[in-house]
């Protein structure tokens, strides 16, 4: 499906519900935020479900627009979700109502009744923004929450997802006059001290693997309990092992809870991320991907190793 379809379909919704994945991110939340205030703006009555893993750090995007417990959605649409193992728990009864979907992963399994997927697509937030521009004028309610979605998902406009169409985006939001200094701020260039005491602890315990192209950091659960790390202090950590010099394969373990590990990766040109993940039941895009696992951070780190040879061959000693 089209924007131009996608748009359509939204311009004949009404009594909308959004939903967003687990462990939030800004694109999930921003392109979320946006497209419900553009159908506000439409005159539709338009909600996102509330996420239960919604960190203090994307909470005042989303807050304008939670849904009261009460709301009886007549439409169910998600933004940013390639599978339904990744709603969360409280939207899964909403799971078999999904009337249109809206993603930019590769991994999408066509899970509502329709899709509207582009995979070159640095951020949901790029899509968001085509389709509210063919529904109605942008603001800078609108206009906020898509420059997070698509700033978060892009690094700040420096991974290699970012396009010449990302900047151009960013810039036509920018335009609506909306005051990006301080999001940049606080979304890159401020960490809390538990922040910075998990990052140096990730660094000292970091592996190096096939010949230091590939390294490995872990989270267990013990250090966020020493440390009394929230969830906003962890979000964003699975970039750091692949900051490292020489490395075109960070992999970060973190503990969810015993016996289950998620795992992420941000790989160069020479490890596709999204095929690692695949064969551990995960997805993502070619250059960042994640899944979760069952087992010890010891077999959740032999078993993406092995998954990571599968993909590129054996690794180096």
């Amino acid at each position: 499906m089209t924007t131009a379809e996608a748009a359509a379909r939204l311009a004949a919704m009404d009594q909308v519900l959004i939903l967003t994945h687990v462990r939030p991110d800004g694109d999930t939340i921003g392109s979320a935020a946006a497209l419900c205030c553009g159908l506000r703006a439409l005159g539709k009555t338009a909600y996102l479900l509330p996420n239960p893993e919604l960190t203090a750090t994307y909470a005042p995007y989303a807050a304008p627009y939670l849904a009261e417990a009460d709301f009886a959605p007549a439409y169910v649409v998600s933004v940013d979700i390639a599978a339904l193992s990744l709603l969360p728990e409280n939207a899964r009864p909403y799971q078999d109502r999904i009337a249109l979907a809206i993603d930019h992963h590769p991994s999408q399994e066509f899970f509502a009744r329709e899709t509207c997927l582009e995979a070159d697509s640095a951020a949901c937030g790029e899509i968001v923004y085509d389709i509210l521009r063919q529904l109605t004028p942008l603001t800078p309610e609108m206009a906020l929450p898509m420059y997070v979605a698509i700033s978060t998902d892009t690094g700040c406009f420096v991974y290699s997802n970012t396009t010449p169409r990302s900047h151009r985006i960013a810039a036509q939001l920018m335009d609506c006059g909306i005051d990006v200094a301080p999001v940049n701020k606080a979304l890159f260039r401020t960490k809390s001290a538990v922040r910075l005491a998990m990052e140096a602890r990730m660094v000292a315990g970091m592996e190096r693997c096939d010949a230091g192209r590939v390294v490995v950091m872990q989270i267990p659960l013990s250090l966020r309990q020493e440390l009394h790390a929230t969830d906003a202090d962890i979000e964003e950590l699975s970039a750091l092992a692949a900051q490292v010099e020489g490395t075109d394969c960070g992999v970060t373990l973190r503990e969810l809870r015993p016996g289950t590990v998620k795992l992420s990766l941000r790989t160069g040109p020479r490890v596709n991320a999204t095929e690692v993940c695949r064969l551990l039941g995960g997805g993502g895009h070619a250059a960042a991907a994640g899944a979760t696992v069952s087992g010890t951070m010891a077999q959740a780190k032999s078993a993406v190793l092995a998954a990571i040879a599968q993909v590129i061959g054996p690794l180096a000693p």
